[in-house]
């Protein structure tokens, strides 16, 4: 696909221009605001990989905001990756921070999420409804492994990360709606996956951050 090609996927766009999208480009102010108040939240306690998911966090907004005004493969690859690099990120934390493994092995699980994604993906593609977002769906499902994996170590983290799937698949219900109600809500549903996903992601950094000033205080 040429980077310039046009994309039409989402209920509200019904034109090329810019604006086509207001209300899905407008609502990605919830990521940047959920990101300002991390920013406040972490700032002063010493959190830099909490401080990097921050800032992804605010790309996530700018990238989507790009994709939903100029719709073109290029801005969906801005949309798509600073996402990726958000999960790639979290999971390190969870390995390096909370599992306490050594760097080699911290990257090498992170990097283990790839072959996951790839084997699952196809499963969740094959199901009726999550098939839309069938790559999305892979990250819940991860999220609560984890917490079940976590549950003993860092109980409170992973009833958080429990709360944190929870948030992500209700988002990913209003993504995968989008189309399916377009006929009944002309305006669609992708918005709500804009404000549910921005209060998700600043939840994820929020329990981390939790984790790790508890942690800091316990070992004090």
């Amino acid at each position: 696909m040429e980077l310039t090609a046009q994309i039409d996927a989402y209920c509200e766009r019904l034109s090329p221009h810019f604006w086509a999208e207001p209300v899905n480009a407008l609502t990605n102010l919830a990521f940047i605001l959920a990101a300002l108040v991390m920013a406040a939240r972490l700032w002063g306690h010493g959190l830099p990989i909490a401080l990097v998911l921050t800032g992804i966090l605010f790309a996530i907004g700018f990238g989507s905001f790009l994709f939903h005004t100029y719709a073109t493969a290029w801005a969906a690859m801005a949309d798509v990756m600073p996402i990726a690099g958000f999960i790639l990120l979290y999971l390190f934390a969870l390995n390096r921070h909370v599992w306490r493994w050594p760097l080699w092995l911290a990257l090498l699980g992170t990097l283990a999420f790839l072959p996951y994604a790839a084997l699952t993906t196809p499963i969740f593609s094959a199901l009726p409804f999550f098939d839309i977002s069938a790559a999305y769906w892979t990250v819940p499902l991860a999220l609560v492994v984890y917490a079940g994996l976590l549950r003993r170590r860092a109980g409170a983290l992973a009833r958080g990360m429990v709360i944190g799937a929870g948030l992500l698949a209700l988002s990913l219900t209003a993504r995968s709606l989008d189309m399916p109600l377009c006929a009944a809500l002309p305006l669609g549903t992708h918005f709500l996956w804009h404000i549910l996903n921005a209060i998700m992601l600043g939840w994820m950094i929020e329990i981390y951050r939790r984790h790790m000033l508890a942690a800091r205080a316990g070992g004090s």
